[in-house]
């Protein structure tokens, strides 16, 4: 058994970890995108509707995707003025509790309030608002339930790894003493 959940915490870290190295490989053309904006808004006084809401949904999609490979990495906000003074085990609880306390209650609610949302904007193929504006709407919407997935999994395999530690093997824990 603790094979099998050490197995499927490594398995969602190497999902995490792959969203996160394709949104690491994708920051330059948000980047060459956002210049593009400011060079053509203030150099030449022109816009483009579409390419300002390019930069503004990659951006988003950046931070809502790359939310569980930050998770994984441990570069959350956290109060560390006493965690980084903690014993491996002290760590371990710490992330259990605020896994089921504070993350898994916010991401059920965020799934909760944004499933509706989503969904209608997928089956009415909801477009940008602006005109000129990009045509996927319900990519953003959608994002939203991708955040709280890849969240809610990530905490999990925070939960089995800290379960381990916890609860080390008997083979480990007699070679400890």
């Amino acid at each position: 058994m603790r094979r099998i959940a050490l197995t499927l915490a490594s398995c969602i870290d190497a999902l995490n970890e792959g969203v996160g190295r394709v949104l690491v490989a994708a920051m330059p053309f948000v980047i060459v995108i956002a210049a593009a904006v400011v060079v053509l808004r203030y150099a030449f006084h022109v816009g483009f509707p579409w390419l300002s809401e390019a930069f503004i949904w990659l951006n988003g999609l950046t931070v809502a995707l790359g939310a569980g490979y930050v998770l994984k990495h441990e570069k959350h906000v956290r109060v560390d003025v006493l965690f980084k003074d903690f014993a491996p085990g002290g760590k371990a609880l710490v992330n259990i509790l605020g896994v089921l306390l504070l993350l898994w209650p916010a991401m059920y609610i965020l799934w909760q309030f944004a499933w509706p949302f989503a969904m209608r904007s997928i089956r009415m193929g909801e477009g940008s608002a602006t005109a000129g504006g990009l045509p996927a709407m319900y990519v953003m919407k959608t994002s939203v339930l991708v955040f709280s997935a890849l969240c809610s999994l990530q905490g999990l395999a925070l939960v089995l790894r800290s379960l381990n530690i916890l609860f080390p093997a008997r083979s480990e824990s007699a070679s400890h003493v």
